[in-house]
């Protein structure tokens, strides 16, 4: 039975006053009294309603120059990366193996991006984030194919680096897999010759920050 605002319970008044009728349940079953059967049905939606929202703390208009795109990426094997640690909302520390590093990816300016997206379904109760990472290589030779075929067959950890100058963690909670790639000549004079990939990673939540002062450490 679906509860209005207008509707009445015996003995208890409008189902308005829910913060009252919660509190008498308490105390009914403190005491062994008899509690009208849709005082359950309110109180355990409240109850589901408070276990499912976050705290809202607002946000203040951003007036600081914003820039956009990519300018690089770094990427680790994920059975390289040990523990992935965060403090405050923010990656603090990233454990690698042995003696394993960081790789750094560059490519052409205004050609790299990423984008993340959230799946929700209310019904089921589906929520997640899938972020796309694409990267594109000019020129099409033997160490890039070698490059981009690994990438394409590996788990991976990614930590981009935007234009406004933040890191951004790809792989907290899954391996990031490529979902595409392709490689290209071109075919006037002025087309692009090289190759291209995306990569791609699903999580709970958007793209955690990473702390700029921990990025030369992992490196290498």
């Amino acid at each position: 039975m679906e509860l209005r605002c207008s509707d009445r319970i015996p003995g208890y008044g409008s189902i308005c006053k829910h913060q009252r009728i919660t509190a008498d349940i308490h105390i009914n079953q403190g005491v062994g009294g008899t509690i009208h059967p849709s005082l359950f049905q309110l109180t355990n939606q409240n109850l589901k309603d408070m276990a499912c929202n976050q705290t809202l703390s607002g946000l203040v208009r951003d007036c600081s120059p914003s820039m956009g795109g990519i300018v690089e990426a770094l990427i680790a094997n994920k059975e390289d990366v040990t523990e992935i640690s965060a403090s405050s909302d923010m990656i603090s520390s990233i454990t690698m193996a042995s003696s394993a590093k960081f790789k750094r990816y560059a490519f052409a300016r205004n050609t790299g991006s990423l984008s993340s997206n959230y799946t929700i379904d209310q019904t089921t109760g589906v929520r997640y984030v899938a972020s796309d990472l694409v990267l594109v290589f000019n020129r099409m030779e033997t160490a890039k194919r070698i490059e981009i075929s690994a990438l394409a067959q590996n788990d991976l950890v990614v930590i981009v680096k935007d234009a406004n100058g933040k890191y951004w963690l790809l792989g907290k909670d899954e391996p990031v897999n490529a979902t595409a790639g392709d490689g290209l000549t071109g075919t006037a004079r002025a087309d692009r010759n090289g190759y291209s990939i995306t990569l791609q990673d699903n999580s709970r939540e958007m793209p955690y920050e990473v702390d700029p002062s921990i990025i030369d450490a992992l490196i290498g």
